[in-house]
């Protein structure tokens, strides 16, 4: 075997010892480099005549070219080889079961609002919705809240663009002003027969919905859920009231075994006014007397806003906080849990 021949053979087993392309990289700088043994075979051809040169020469681009395909030739090889690397590290089971998208669901003071609504459904009460950037006529005013009213303090709100100095808009402070705005359009509808001394049909109403104050803790959010029911007729009285919410909170806690608390309170808008607890007789809140409403007879002012006689109409209304609610039924402590977007927290009310 001649010189260029072993420096092949030497070529071909550097290049197959080399795993990777960088150690290709340095096996081809022995042969191919600036150094490389090729390399100075070439440059040993200066002192050759020029005959001998064509010969040599020759020889040794022969030589040249066979390493270079050898050279060729592994690279394609690793390249093959770390291909069919990837692709088992890659490869794809096309028996297993495909991944299916996330199934969503209600949030949970949704689903509150919507049990609200349909038990007081059940109990023929309709639902109203409406504005929630309010008139300060409708959100203080109407309810016996006017401007120099110390409960105005209490509803630390959103003031928005609009309005007047006098009658600016707000964002509302409780879903209170449904009530009136309600009753207003019902009391249109049927004046021809309250003139005429006839029956008008009852208003039955609720009006759940978001509301605005400037609060925030783990009980209170600057955007909470209320719901405010009404229920205005010629002879609705105070224990109408009880027998309408105790029928509720049984239906809604899915308990008989809890009991109704009326205690006298403070509302501009109704009077005699009251709050009303609700104990557990069983459970991990037995014993304990919670809040859950405030409630009253409709003070004879707001019957008036509402363009009805306070001396024939009579009724009750109420107010409650679904979002406490919805703390109570799945036993939830902090408010604010409903409201950061936490999937893994939101996700077990699906």
């Amino acid at each position: 075997m001649n010189e260029l021949d072993s420096l092949v053979s030497s070529a071909r087993e550097a290049f197959a010892q080399a795993t990777t392309p960088a150690e290709l990289e340095n096996a081809k700088a022995q042969f191919l480099g600036k150094s490389g043994r090729l390399t100075e075979l070439m440059k040993g051809m200066a002192q050759l005549s020029p005959e001998d040169k064509k010969t040599r020469g020759a020889a040794i681009n022969v030589a040249k070219q066979a390493v270079e395909a050898l050279l060729t030739a592994r690279r394609q090889a690793l390249a093959d080889a770390e291909l069919e690397r990837q692709l088992k590290a890659e490869a794809l089971d096309v028996t297993l079961p495909g991944r299916q998208q996330g199934r969503g669901g209600l949030h949970p003071v949704s689903l509150t609002l919507e049990r609200i609504e349909g038990i007081f459904g059940s109990m023929g009460f309709d639902v109203a919705d409406g504005p929630e950037i309010e008139t300060d006529w409708f959100n203080f005013t109407a309810l016996n809240t006017p401007e120099d009213h110390p409960a105005r303090s209490m509803h630390d709100t959103f003031y928005v663009e609009g309005g007047t100095l006098e009658a600016p808009n707000l964002l509302r402070t409780h879903t209170s002003p449904m009530q009136v705005r309600y009753a207003v359009q019902h009391v249109k509808k049927y004046r021809h027969l309250i003139d005429a001394g006839q029956a008008m049909p009852e208003i039955r109403v609720i009006a759940p919905g978001r509301t605005y104050r400037v609060d925030s803790d783990a009980t209170h959010s600057p955007m909470f859920h209320q719901c405010e029911g009404l229920w205005i007729g010629e002879n609705v009285s105070f224990k109408d009231l009880k027998v309408v919410f105790t029928d509720f909170c049984k239906t809604f806690f899915e308990s008989e075994d809890l009991v109704l608390r009326f205690r006298p309170s403070f509302f501009p808008f109704t009077e005699p006014s009251a709050e009303i607890d609700i104990q557990f007789q069983s459970g991990p809140l037995a014993g304990r007397w919670l809040e859950v409403s405030g409630a009253g007879q409709v003070h004879p002012n707001v019957v008036r806003n509402m363009g009805l006689d306070p001396e024939r109409f009579i009724g009750f209304a109420f107010g409650m906080g679904p979002d406490r609610l919805t703390m109570l039924r799945y036993g939830v402590n902090d408010l604010r849990l409903f409201f950061d977007g936490d999937i893994r927290f939101l996700s077990q009310f699906r």
